[in-house]
């Protein structure tokens, strides 16, 4: 038997961490049984920091307990299992490496531009030099960040493949910086290391109207390059006023959303000397994947009816763009990116920017300035959400000149899905484009204009982002800037980081729906991967969210409506504090307008409120907190029935309706009565019905139908599901769609504001494929529970996840009037069968075929 798939805290192999007492996860290959594993860590010196020994267990994890975690080391850990026959396998091994200590002063300065910032004023790249001799190199480390964008080069090689660095964080509160192996890339004898530095979400265009200067209006950054050599003695070279500066080179702008104007005719001068500066926020290590470059397009060439040439690379995306075109000294090329053609087959950005007297954002814009000959362009510092290029040019150019380039955070893929409905499948790999769109460091909620880490979208999206993809560090970096905002009465935001925000959206914080997602997403990660610390590491903050959410309850609010409830139905109700409610259902159900956020929506609200206090209490109880959970059982129960009188007493908010959000909530967060339950599953079919069998949820409730469906019949949630007219989930499959839409109706909404291609939150629906139609569930350590849920005109469903276990398969076919089920689990884990008819089987071996 062997360990494969080794992680260390759920990254492969990450430098630049911040671990003193590491988990190392690994799966098994060849053979049955894990009986015991043996574990021997070495640092970089060879010399074992500690040994497990033997250790009789199954688990596929073990907390490292040796000797005390040094900073600026590389760690290899070596990992020997033990079958069921107690014979021992083959030795596998992975790597971490500790970055500098935290909240150490860094002995570099802070440096930037030698020029006096105007706030109102844009400005060039700046560009950055320090030459310098070494020798005799054994290893070497740069370590580096930035208040802005930055590319590192040494000897004119780019250091590592990251891109977009430092990430997007609230730099005022938490800045990560980036650790880099460059031994390869020094020499004997002269070197040099440059760096451009661009202004980046820091300084740069943010939020829906491209608002500035968002975290401060100085760029700036810090490095230390660490070499160590051959005889262990060590040469630092660090930020300082001894670099060279100048902001004359080729980028003569460049913003994250607007994009880069170019001039290929310009080299740096660096004639001046960089200027030392300061910033009161100690670098932090992200401990999560960076932002790299992944799939590459090669496009076609349209000519639009207006004899326009737009490059189309058939994928609706978030990325770059690079060229190589041989042109004369002084031609240009603009290029312009947007998600669709109108009606005309003309090129537009019309549903991706906001416009007024002033302005037009975002421009999604490339300029680009030629030299005599060869031209070899790739964006540096921009990020644009496209499947179109509109190319304006005098230059002959082939479309195969240019290159449309994938960006995202570096997560492991841990997914598939298949079955025989073809917009189905479709469907699925339009969520998975989107999430990658949508996953640049943070959870956005669309890569063209807003560009928020909308709260309420990665909540509901979380289960479902947990099977598309390894999530776990990129999910606790967002839980960090969620936190990092959170105020001292322990409220939460709508938005993280909250950059761009326009001023009167302040009064969104606390949304319920929202800014719960700082329950949600640590309680849906502990149940998908089996690891309680997550609880353990934001429980405080979870506690005084919850004593915030309380605390509304019964409270007067400026522009609550009247309930008619008294008494105790009134002082547990919540309706108090602005909200979103539901958001975005189809636009004959409801269109939205700026006075549906000014209120605090009671019946979502107290919902919301009563569901994060069941979560809170079976968190607490994982925890051993008996006390604290009994307390928010016996406070939700109280809100539970405020809930209910509501609901009776209050005709607005009866489920005598058709608004299958009021159905859909109460059923799925279990606040009604059994009497209302069955009168509510009867009312949604009737609503259903009316509806034409189309969805006509929003935001909040769309994750959750099917749900709800299936718990009253599996036809029912089959009969939505494959509804292919709008609004409906397969109807954004049809029409040559690569994405997922933020409104039902896609380009045709009339939702303002609303109009985003690329916006994954419908998308959550695929968790309901991978845990009811395929029925896979994280259950227990090593132990799934596998309860497929076939149905509707389907012939057969197929789904695999890369557990933190290792792979499991569902898949389900009908031969004749009969379900064949075929199971594969990992080595070393077991499986309860549950099938359709209540038949229940326990499988140990790896394949297994059933048959109902």
């Amino acid at each position: 038997m062997k360990a494969s798939r080794l992680k260390t805290e759920y990254l492969i192999n990450p430098i630049g961490v911040d671990f003193t007492s590491p988990r190392f996860f690994w799966n098994c290959e060849d053979g049955k049984k894990q009986t015991a594993y043996h574990i021997l860590v070495k640092n970089e010196s060879n010399d074992a920091v500690w040994d497990s020994g033997k250790v009789v267990s199954n688990k596929m994890f073990a907390d490292y307990e040796g000797e005390q975690i040094e900073y600026k080391q590389r760690y290899t850990w070596y990992v020997e299992l033990y079958d069921e026959n107690d014979k021992i396998g083959e030795q596998n091994s992975a790597y971490f490496e500790t970055g500098l200590k935290p909240n150490e002063k860094w002995p570099a300065k802070w440096i930037c531009g030698n020029y006096k910032v105007n706030k109102n004023k844009r400005y060039p790249v700046d560009y950055f030099k320090k030459e310098f001799e070494t020798s005799n190199i054994k290893k070497a480390r740069l370590y580096i960040t930035a208040c802005g964008l930055y590319c590192s080069y040494i000897n004119n090689n780019k250091v590592g493949d990251a891109i977009l660095s430092p990430g997007i964080t609230d730099y005022r509160k938490r800045i990560q910086y980036q650790t880099y192996d460059v031994t390869n890339l020094l020499h004997d004898g002269a070197n040099v290391l440059s760096v451009e530095l661009a202004d980046g979400w820091y300084r740069g265009s943010c939020g829906a109207w491209g608002i500035r200067n968002q975290y401060g209006t100085e760029t700036k950054f810090i490095s230390v390059l660490e070499i160590t050599k051959e005889d262990n003695t060590s040469q630092t070279i660090v930020s300082d006023n001894s670099w060279s500066w100048s902001n004359d080179g080729e980028l003569r702008f460049a913003d994250n959303k607007d994009g880069e104007i170019i001039d290929a005719n310009l080299k740096p001068s660096f004639t001046n000397n960089a200027k030392v500066t300061n910033h009161n926020v100690i670098p932090s290590c992200s401990n999560n994947n960076v932002i790299k470059e992944h799939e590459h397009f090669i496009p076609e060439l349209i000519i639009t009816p207006s004899n326009k040439k737009v490059l189309d690379f058939k994928q609706n995306y978030a990325g770059y763009i690079s060229f190589k075109i041989n042109a004369k000294f002084g031609q240009k090329i603009n290029m312009l990116f947007g998600e669709m053609l109108d009606d005309n087959g003309e090129f537009t950005q019309s549903n991706i920017q906001l416009v007024s007297k002033k302005k037009t954002t975002p421009l999604q814009k490339i300029e680009y300035i030629c030299k005599d000959g060869m031209n070899e362009y790739k964006t540096k510092f921009a990020i644009f959400g496209y499947r179109y290029v509109l190319v304006e040019t005098d230059v002959a150019f082939k479309p195969e000149d240019f290159v449309g380039i994938a960006l995202y955070t570096d997560m492991e893929a841990t997914s598939s899905f298949e079955s025989s409905n073809e917009l189905l499948n479709q469907f699925v790999k339009n969520t998975i484009w989107s999430t990658k769109s949508n996953s640049a460091d943070l959870p956005t909620d669309c890569p063209t204009r807003e560009r928020h880490g909308w709260t309420g979208d990665a909540q509901i999206f979380a289960d479902t982002f947990s099977y598309l993809f390894d999530s776990m560090s990129f999910e606790k970096k967002y839980l960090n800037d969620i936190y990092d905002w959170q105020k001292d009465n322990g409220k939460l935001p709508h938005i993280a980081p909250e950059g761009g925000s326009d001023f009167y959206m302040y009064g969104m914080n606390g949304s319920v729906g929202w800014a719960d997602a700082g329950i949600i997403i640590p309680y849906v990660l502990w149940k998908k991967y089996n690891d309680n610390r997550i609880l353990k590491q934001y429980i405080k903050g979870m506690e005084r969210y919850i004593d915030f959410m309380e605390s509304r309850a019964g409270k007067f609010y400026i522009t609550a409506e009247y309930t008619h409830l008294h008494g105790q139905d009134r002082k547990y109700l919540i309706n108090c504090g602005q909200s979103y409610g539901e958001w975005a259902e189809p636009s004959d159900v409801h269109i939205m307008k700026w006075t549906d956020c000014a209120i605090p929506h009671p019946e979502s609200s107290t919902a919301y409120t009563v569901y994060m206090l069941d979560l809170m209490n079976e968190i607490e109880t994982e925890l051993g907190n008996n006390n604290k959970a009994k307390s928010y059982k016996d406070f939700a129960d109280k809100c539970r029935n405020s809930y209910q009188a509501l609901i009776n007493k209050n005709k607005k908010y009866t489920i005598d309706t058709d608004r299958q959000a009021s159905l859909v909530r109460p059923l799925a967060f279990n606040l009604l009565t059994e009497e209302e339950k069955q009168f509510a599953r009867n009312r949604l079919i009737k609503a259903l019905d009316n509806y034409g069998w189309r969805i006509g949820t929003g935001f909040l409730s769309t994750p959750l139908i099917l749900y709800v469906l299936s718990d009253i019949s599996t036809e029912y949630a089959y009969k939505l599901l494959e509804n292919t007219k709008c609004p409906g989930w397969l109807n954004m499959a049809k029409d040559n769609s690569t994405t997922i839409w933020e409104a039902w109706e896609g380009k045709d909404t009339v939702n303002g504001g609303i109009a985003s291609l690329n916006h994954y939150s419908k998308g959550a629906v695929c968790g309901w494929l991978f845990n009811k139609m395929c029925g896979i569930n994280v259950k227990t350590n090593n132990h799934f529970e596998i309860k497929p849920l076939p149905g509707g005109n389907f012939k057969y469903a197929q789904a695999t996840y890369d557990s933190v276990y290792g792979r499991v398969t569902s898949r389900w076919e009908k031969i004749n009037n009969e379900y064949e089920y075929e199971i594969t689990i990992p080595c070393n884990c077991t499986a309860e069968i549950i099938l359709p008819s209540g038949k229940k089987y326990i499988q140990e071996s790896t394949k297994e075929v059933y048959k109902d």
